[in-house]
């Protein structure tokens, strides 16, 4: 008899396969097989929040499947995903297969290489009971404020709406977001820009007026710059003060979940769901050309930034042999991990550290080679020695003003060679400086006044709303994908370009969440709540005493939310459209219901006219003239296609303009992407352009 693995994914199956042999089979479970069925709670709150859990729809054939294959194996090894998500999975396949509690084949693959695999074997365990309660907590957590606030909220706002936990949070953090930039007031201030010449040399440098004889200035309008200005008139310019300093940088630390999904975000313009579908893959395995199925990386959902002393030995080599010993630091780099990281598993880092991006290029899928460079780029950037830059630092001085001017320039790359950590923000650049001595005289070569308004704080993107949920303490690595997923594919939030904006769906709902139900929007209530699953995850809570403190409370602030809201009803402003009803003359209006938007008349229920709605692009067919409409396929993926579908056939999955190309005459073509680009279909033309700011 052979031995049966049980694991999640086919990828996975067939990557562990090749390390284990013919004695092994090797199977899927495509994720959970049993869970709380979607019709109903599910959960007997008054029995102490016991679960009812039922084999998922659709996998009734695989459980038998499954059932068959354990039967005939002399051996079971629950090999699931090593997290709280994949402990649950296993202790529900233990429970379908009839194992004993006591059962102790639990093995955990953190790489899915032949040594990780090896290691997963010959160290299997007992279900942790513990990651179990932690998970079932959770999800019957989340599955009594859904079932329970999504009718109430639907009811008083629109049908099919959905409150979530963690969902709920993420978006008021969005729309607090949004009040603070409206209510924000701009504040004028000045600058007073120079550009100097030293004495003998060509090479101007830039310099910023800082301070008088009293200090640090602050020049808050135009007749304070004026009066700079005229002061300044004729004056001969001095240098005063030469700093000159050595600066270290050190390389950022190796990806954890939410870094990875930020960094991504921010150099590759992916989505998170997007990232983290890719980091499955490369952690499954990936077919190598001359290696097969193999692991690329270590397991993807981790706030763990611990390394192992082998991985740390394999990339120290790999340095000294490709850069040179001077690009190792003294001695290999230790990360601390956040206070309430979970250390289950390693950072996220190649599987094998040797083993360059470009080397399997051609074995990788575009998004596979771009994720997975970056990972190896980012963890082999960490053992790197630091980068050392030489900084100056000059002070001018005229008629009782000082500018000051700072540059400086790389001694040393360091891991700067090969990575460089993405920011939010636009960082101030600064220039290496011609040769400066004090007591130097310099010519004024330029200066310049100039307005400028204090700005409000930046709508998020994925990536800062990212961080700001892992520095509250909101979700965990698991769950950022899948919060920012629903807020989105709900339409509670939008995007524009990069940033994450409320809709006016999303500002309502969040209105009434805080007047009514306070705890379940607040940051800090929300964060102690995962802190109290986490003590649930250590052995230090019952799981059951967690769901009761929570329910009692919220039980009462629901009916009396219901019992103060009665016969009231939200109203959305609803958009107006252009059509005219045929039927009584009125402005026909967008409206949403159980199959999503449709027209209708606003005059309900005197005229009871609809129609189907249509998503116009404001561009003609280029058939037939007819208008170019958003259609989208099973799967919700957007594509165009004319209005006058069946009788003409014209669709497209790239957006068509009405900009025509200059070398044919056909129309252009909008390729999305992180640069946008207008492009001509038309075989062998190939004309292509760079999409303006203000055209995107």
């Amino acid at each position: 008899m052979s031995d049966l693995v049980i694991v999640e994914s086919p990828a996975k199956a067939k990557t562990i396969k090749k390390y284990l042999g013919s004695n092994y089979e090797v199977v899927a479970s495509m994720g959970h097989v049993r869970d709380l069925p979607k019709a109903r709670l599910s959960v007997d709150i008054k029995n102490h929040f016991a679960p009812k859990y039922e084999i998922i729809k659709g996998k009734e054939k695989l459980v038998k499947e499954l059932k068959t294959l354990a039967s005939e194996s002399e051996n079971i090894y629950l090999a699931t995903d090593p997290d709280r998500e994949g402990e649950a999975i296993s202790w529900h396949l233990a429970y379908i297969l009839g194992l004993p509690e006591d059962y102790n084949k639990r093995v955990e693959f953190t790489e899915i290489t032949k040594n990780g695999v090896k290691n997963g074997m010959d160290h299997p365990r007992l279900i942790n009971t513990n990651l179990v309660n932690a998970q079932q907590a959770r999800r019957i957590l989340d599955r009594l404020v859904g079932y329970k606030l999504s009718p109430f909220v639907s009811q008083k706002i629109r049908r099919g709406l959905s409150a979530g936990r963690v969902q709920s949070v993420a978006l008021r953090i969005i729309v607090d977001r949004e009040e603070q930039i409206r209510k924000f007031k701009p504040e004028e201030y000045w600058s007073i820009d120079a550009k100097f010449i030293p004495k003998g040399s060509r090479k101007a440098f830039a310099a910023s007026l800082y301070a008088d004889a009293n200090g640090k200035i602050k020049i808050e309008n135009a007749q304070q710059a004026d009066k700079i200005e005229s002061d300044l008139q004729g004056a001969e310019y001095m240098i005063t003060k030469v700093k000159h300093g050595t600066r270290k940088k050190s390389p950022a630390p190796p990806f954890i979940t939410s870094t990875l999904q930020q960094e991504a975000s921010r150099k590759l313009g992916f989505q998170s769901r997007r990232t983290m579908k890719v980091a499955q893959e490369l952690y499954e395995g990936v077919e190598i050309e001359g290696m097969g199925a193999t692991g690329l990386i270590t397991y993807m959902r981790t706030d763990s930034l611990r390394i192992s002393e082998v991985a740390i030995a394999e990339v120290t080599g790999y340095i000294d042999k490709k850069f040179g010993s001077e690009y190792l630091p003294a001695k290999p780099r230790h990360f601390k991990s956040r206070n309430n990281a979970q250390d289950g598993h390693e950072a996220i880092r190649p599987s094998m550290p040797s083993l360059e991006p470009d080397s399997i290029k051609s074995s990788l899928t575009s998004d596979q080679y771009k994720l997975y460079k970056l990972i190896w780029n980012r963890f082999t950037a960490s053992q790197m020695a630091d980068c050392i830059q030489k900084t100056t630092q000059a002070d001018i001085e005229a008629n009782g003003y000082i500018f000051k001017a700072s540059g400086y320039y790389v001694e040393f790359p360091g891991f700067t060679t090969l990575y460089v950590e993405g920011k939010d923000e636009a960082e101030e650049k600064s220039s290496q400086l011609p040769p400066l001595e004090k007591n130097m005289p310099v010519r004024c070569k330029e200066l310049k006044k100039n307005q400028h308004f204090t700005q409000p704080p930046a709508r998020y993107t994925e990536a800062s709303l990212i961080k700001a949920l892992e520095e509250y303490g909101i979700g965990r690595p698991s769950t950022y994908a899948a919060t920012i997923t629903t807020i989105t594919s709900r339409e509670y939030v939008k995007r524009e370009a990069k940033s994450l904006v409320p809709t006016e769906l999303g500002e309502v709902l969040t209105k009434l969440m805080k007047e009514r139900f306070p705890k379940i929007v607040n940051v800090k209530f929300t964060a102690q709540m995962e802190e109290s699953l986490d003590k649930v995850e250590n052995g230090e809570e019952e799981w059951v005493k967690v769901l009761d403190d929570f329910y009692e409370d919220f039980d009462k602030t629901l009916k009396k939310a219901k019992t103060e809201m009665e016969g009231v009803k939200l109203k959305l402003k609803e958009d107006e459209t252009d059509i005219i009803c045929e039927k009584c003359g009125r402005k026909m209006v967008v409206k949403v219901g159980r199959y999503g938007k449709f027209i209708a008349c606003p005059g309900y229920p005197e005229c009871k006219n609809i129609k189907k709605y249509v998503e116009k692009t404001g561009v003609t067919c280029p058939k037939c003239g007819g208008d170019v409409i958003v259609k989208h396929t099973k799967t919700k993926r957007v594509f165009y296609g004319c209005s006058n579908y069946p009788e003409c056939d014209f669709v497209s999955w790239n957006e068509p303009t009405n900009e025509r190309c200059p070398q044919c005459g056909e129309i252009l073509y909008k390729k999305k992407g992180k640069k946008p680009v207008l492009f001509c279909a038309k075989e062998g033309c190939g004309f292509t352009k760079t999409v303006a700011a203000d055209e995107k």
